[in-house]
């Protein structure tokens, strides 16, 4: 996922099929973070890989500051 961010600068969308695969597995690994239950050998991974996703994340009309 990090190399697909890196290189289409945006996280993946869950309107391409093809993409569905790699959205639910991080979805599902942020659960598992934030539950407390997630490995702390893979943990300093995801933050970054968390970090470079709030990089690309959509904004929305609520989010945009004036």
């Amino acid at each position: 996922m990090m190399a697909f961010i890196e290189e289409n600068h945006r996280r993946p969308s869950k309107y391409k099929l093809e993409e569905h695969d790699m959205l639910n597995w991080f979805k599902s690994n942020k659960k598992i973070m934030n539950k407390g239950t997630f490995p702390k050998e893979r943990l300093e991974k995801f933050n970054k890989l968390l970090e470079l996703a709030e990089k690309y994340r959509r904004l929305n009309q609520h989010d945009i500051k004036d």
